[in-house]
C-alpha cells in the first residue's frame, strides 16, 4: 500500500499547538513541496508550504479564523480550500487531506482536502 492511500502519521493530537503549524518535508511525503499541517481551533488542515506569490513558508505565517497569512507579503490563504483571500496572491495553494484517528494526525499527500 502506498502512503497516499494509508496516510502518514505526522504528529500526535496535541503536538501541534492551536495557531501553529508543522512542516512535513517533501522527502517524507514524496510530494514536490514541503507540506504544512496547520492546527486552527478544533481542526487540522494541510497545504503546500510554499506561498504561491512569494516563495515564502506558509508554516511560518500567522494562523487565525481559518486563514494563514504569508510572512513575506501578507497574502492570506483559506486553510480549507487553499484559495487566496487577498492580494498580492492570486493563485491557490494545493490542499491535502488530514484525518485525526487513533490519537494521531494523519496526512494524505496528494489527496485534496475534500477527498
Amino acid at each position: 500500500m502506498s502512503t497516499t492511500s494509508t496516510g502518514i502519521r505526522v504528529a500526535e493530537v496535541g503536538d501541534i499547538e492551536d495557531g501553529e503549524a508543522l512542516q512535513v518535508p517533501a522527502g517524507t511525503t514524496d510530494h514536490g513541496d514541503t507540506i504544512a499541517v496547520f492546527h486552527d481551533g478544533d481542526t487540522y488542515y494541510a497545504l503546500d508550504d510554499t506561498c504561491s506569490h512569494g516563495q515564502a513558508s506558509l508554516s511560518e505565517g500567522w494562523i487565525e479564523n481559518g486563514e494563514v497569512e504569508c510572512p513575506l507579503h501578507s497574502a492570506r490563504f483559506c486553510l480549507k480550500s487553499g484559495e487566496p483571500q487577498c492580494m498580492p496572491a492570486t493563485v491557490a495553494v494545493r490542499t491535502h487531506r488530514v484525518e485525526v484517528r487513533d490519537g494521531g494526525v494523519w496526512l494524505y499527500p496528494g489527496q485534496g482536502a475534500g477527498a
